[in-house]
């Protein structure tokens, strides 16, 4: 038996949440099983729990978390005996295999969702990748390489905005980020951003344009978007002709529907390009792979820990995410 987080209906995870004793899951062929050391939390776990926008329950009893960091314990036919004791990251457990998340002692996930983690990495730095790493990483190269280009990270203090300027600068753009407040300006400007402007300037779009115009590339021609229907207005101001806008986030309206300012982007030829991390294709997510393991051993990415809990508080965690998230990763120990 093992220490699990679990829900059995769906709710306020304040109500719904428990803790207890569950059976370890057996890996069957091409599985892993993972000792979890660390589970990490993304507001879509938080969704998927309250059953926001109508999302329903996935088994009678689901233990949640889609990311989290552990040591290879055991493994399913035609794998070879050597992945055992191996340190990987886990993305998209609730989603694969038996479908059964990282909020327990012991994760089940086909070997491809386990990957392994750089010696310069530590079971939180694993737990934090997933899905805001992997996000942040289509968003920002979904045209390509960014080098030499400017690119513009909206809420470059978020949990994947925070990325996103990461990779950004690693892939050598020059990056613009806008922020809600001096404290999170900082949060980007030390993730790498070359100037941030807060949301709330009267001369954001100016100011944008000007910078951008002063870099290396003249022109804003790539954005990474979190707030679609707040920003595309701005968005399509500050763009060059043929630039893109990579939306990766929404408002917390689930029945949101924004009005598109479809003049201002059809004059300039603006491409849209939505970004969903769990329906990544396999070619963008072998990207990712690559390009984070590689960011992490570079030290091109680093993560920002909002809060970590025990997981006797697995409830109090979940709710401490919001549907909008913190910024930073809320992790849980498992040890």
């Amino acid at each position: 038996m093992m220490r699990a987080g679990y829900y059995e209906r769906l709710g306020d995870p304040l109500e719904t949440v428990q803790v207890g004793e569950t059976p370890i899951p057996r890996p069957g062929p091409g599985e892993v099983l993972v000792r979890v050391h660390v589970s990490g939390i993304n507001p879509s776990d938080l969704k998927r729990a309250t059953g926001w926008a109508g999302a329903p329950m996935a088994h009678p009893r689901v233990i949640p978390n889609n990311d989290g960091a552990g040591v290879i314990d055991a493994i399913g036919d035609g794998l070879p005996a050597t992945l055992i004791g191996q340190r990987v990251w886990i993305y998209e457990a609730t989603l694969v295999g038996p479908r059964q998340g990282t909020a327990a002692q012991y994760c089940v996930v086909p070997v491809e969702y386990a990957v392994p983690l750089p010696a310069n990495a530590d079971f939180s730095f694993g737990a934090c990748l997933g899905v805001p790493a992997m996000t942040a990483h289509r968003a920002v190269f979904s045209e390509g390489p960014v080098e030499g280009k400017t690119v513009l990270v909206a809420g470059g203090a978020g949990s994947v905005g925070r990325f996103a300027v990461q990779f950004a600068a690693w892939g050598g753009a020059h990056v613009i980020a806008t922020a809600g407040s001096p404290e999170k300006a900082a949060i980007a400007r030390d993730a790498g951003a070359d100037e941030v402007f807060l949301y709330t300037d009267p001369d954001l779009p100016d100011k944008i344009t000007a910078c951008a115009e002063a870099g290396p590339a003249g022109g804003v021609s790539h954005v990474v978007e979190v707030h679609f229907r707040d920003n595309i207005a701005l968005d399509a101001r500050v763009l060059e002709a043929n630039g893109t806008v990579s939306l990766y986030g929404s408002s917390d309206d689930p029945n949101e529907q924004p009005v598109v300012p479809m003049r201002d982007l059809l004059r300039k030829g603006i491409n849209l390009r939505w970004v969903m991390v769990y329906a990544l294709a396999p070619k963008p997510r072998a990207a990712a792979l690559r390009d984070i393991e590689r960011a992490i051993i570079e030290g091109g990415i680093t993560p920002l820990v909002a809060a970590r809990y025990k997981l006797e508080d697995l409830a109090q965690a979940m709710a401490a995410v919001g549907v909008a998230g913190t910024g930073g990763k809320v992790l849980v120990d498992l040890d």
